[in-house]
């Protein structure tokens, strides 16, 4: 049995037919992970699908199917999108082992700080999607002009629908974490995202407007914790870019 890939160490030395092979392990390791992830994923598809069906309200009852194959399909593409989920934190693992002996020490815990946060923050964001994006929208869209609607949801497209949202929320969570990576990479400075604040709010509305969501209570509820986690993010910024500035000052002078 073949041990899992080694992470080699910064300025480790290997040739090309070594790098490959390791990459080639880690994407092997990553597809088992996601193989296993499916598996666990069908074998609790049942609570899965009984999971998203509780934000329906209670007069439109089990989503519909129209074809033989759909409840198959549809259980399929289900726990694969559970198995994807349940495997990302492997995959990433591999993804950011493999490219971490490139970097500086310093860089390598910053980066493995930043993977923790964002894996907290993908949590919080399907989460808020959850429990409070998916129902209102769900709500709303189900009680439009029903009067003049016999509504029933077909299967395959509410649950696209509802993971197309927490999808959504998970990526607006984070927002810090991409802003954070441009500050410390110098492409903007915290001074910048003071100054500027009103331009970011416009961008960030104009963010929520493009995810996911075709009725105004989505695109509301996804721009309210966009522009919360925003200035976070400013705030973060504010307070992490002294000692980033030190660290690289230290850095140099150590070269030097």
């Amino acid at each position: 049995m073949r041990p899992l890939p080694r992470r080699l160490r910064h300025g480790e030395e290997a040739t090309l037919v070594e790098h490959l092979g390791e990459l080639r392990a880690r994407i092997v390791v990553s597809l088992i992970a996601i193989a296993i992830g499916f598996a666990i994923g069908y074998a609790i598809h049942g609570h899965i699908l009984t999971w998203l069906n509780r934000p329906l309200p209670a007069d439109i009852g089990k989503p519909v199917t129209l074809s033989p194959a759909e409840p198959f399909l549809t259980t399929i593409k289900v726990s694969l999108l559970a198995g994807l989920l349940l495997a990302l934190p492997i995959v990433l693992w591999q993804v950011w082992s493999f490219l971490a002996p490139a970097m500086e020490e310093n860089s390598q815990r910053v980066i493995s700080a930043f993977v923790v946060l964002a894996t907290l923050l993908l949590v919080g964001g399907i989460a808020f999607g959850y429990y409070i994006a998916l129902p209102a929208s769900i709500h709303f869209l189900t009680n439009f002009d029903k009067q003049y609607y016999d509504i029933q949801l077909r299967a395959k497209d509410y649950y696209s629908f509802a993971t197309l949202v927490l999808f959504a929320m998970a990526v607006v969570f984070e927002l810090p974490m991409f802003i954070l990576g441009l500050v410390r990479l110098r492409v903007l400075t915290a001074a910048q995202l003071r100054v500027n604040w009103r331009v970011g709010i416009v961008a960030v509305v104009a963010l929520a407007v493009a995810l996911p969501g075709v009725d105004p209570v989505t695109t509301s509820i996804e721009a309210l914790p966009l522009l919360a986690l925003y200035f976070l993010a400013v705030g973060l910024a504010t307070l992490l870019e002294p000692r980033w500035r030190g660290t690289r000052s230290a850095e140099a002078a150590t070269d030097v």
